[in-house]
């Protein structure tokens, strides 16, 4: 914030979003889907204090990105329908080792949710606009291609990669999508929240 990348409301989404990826991740080592086997000094139940970082960044790109791209949404659905969707998102992550996955039955719902939001952008002063779920593909498969990478250089490793290092999954894309989905639903919405209170204390001072 001193560096004047972040603002301060962006400072505390990054926050909430390390602390959403280090349970996560705390949870995710407990049940085995991955592991961190290096030793290092800032541990906390075989979970390396970084890895929450690793979710901030995603946060911290979609503030920086719609701060200086001017993002704006088109279309954008009701928060009785966002809130739920990105809610059940998230608790999937969890409650998919003890329940059935539905994570492609969320999925469809996002389409459904989405198909007619778009989001618009402006890039060197031409504007640009794409679809909100193509958006969420793209975002979610360079994730994947940057999780090669780390898992290639060991910062960590799934169960198929302990003798030798194989490309991660395709299947991963889907987990990273329905992340980037709650991601930037959060974004989305505390944007909005801000917009509005915003245009509220404009107009309260007009009078």
């Amino acid at each position: 914030m001193r560096a004047g990348l972040e603002t301060r409301d962006e400072l505390k989404v990054i926050t909430l979003f390390h602390l959403i990826g280090l349970a996560l991740e705390l949870f995710k080592v407990h049940m085995g889907s991955w592991s961190y086997p290096e030793e290092g000094y800032s541990k906390v139940l075989g979970v390396p204090l970084y890895s929450g970082f690793m979710y901030a960044s995603v946060a911290s790109y979609l503030c920086q990105a719609w701060r200086r791209l001017k993002v704006e949404l088109i279309k954008w659905p009701p928060f009785w329908a966002v809130v739920p969707l990105a809610a059940g998102i998230y608790l999937n992550f969890f409650t998919h080792h003890f329940w059935i996955d539905v994570r492609f039955w969320l999925a469809g719902l996002v389409i459904i949710v989405f198909w007619k939001s778009w989001v618009s952008y402006k890039v060197n002063g031409t504007l640009y606009r794409m679809p909100i779920a193509l958006s969420f593909v793209l975002i979610g498969f360079f994730i994947w291609i940057a999780e090669n990478i780390a898992t290639f250089f060991g910062a960590w490793e799934y169960p198929n990669q302990t003798e030798a290092w194989s490309l991660v999954h395709l299947g991963k894309v889907s987990s990273w999508l329905l992340l980037v989905i709650v991601s930037f639903l959060i974004v989305a919405s505390l944007k909005l929240v801000k917009g509005k209170d915003a245009v509220r204390a404009t107009t309260s001072q007009s009078f």
